[in-house]
C-alpha cells in the first residue's frame, strides 16, 4: 500500500520535472524565435524545429515516471 503511494508521488515528480523543464526551455526559444520570424519570415521552419526539440523532455519524464511506477527502476 505505502509503496504504491510513493510510486505515485515519484511518477508525479518525474512528469512534473519534465513539464517544467520543457516550459523553461521553450520560453526563451519562443521569445527569440518571434524576433527572428519578425525580421526574416523565411526562417519559420528552422525556428519551429528548434521550438519543438524541448518537447522531448516531457516525453522522457513520462517514460521515467512509468518505469518508476511499474517498479522497473
Amino acid at each position: 500500500m505505502a509503496a504504491d503511494i510513493y510510486a505515485s508521488i515519484a511518477f508525479a515528480i518525474a512528469l512534473a520535472g519534465g513539464l517544467i523543464g520543457t516550459g523553461m526551455a521553450q520560453q526563451g526559444i519562443g521569445a527569440a524565435g518571434m524576433g527572428i520570424i519578425a525580421e526574416k519570415p523565411e526562417k519559420l521552419g528552422q525556428v519551429l524545429f528548434l521550438f519543438v526539440i524541448p518537447e522531448t523532455l516531457w516525453i522522457i519524464g513520462l517514460a521515467f515516471g512509468i518505469l518508476i511506477y511499474l517498479g522497473i527502476l
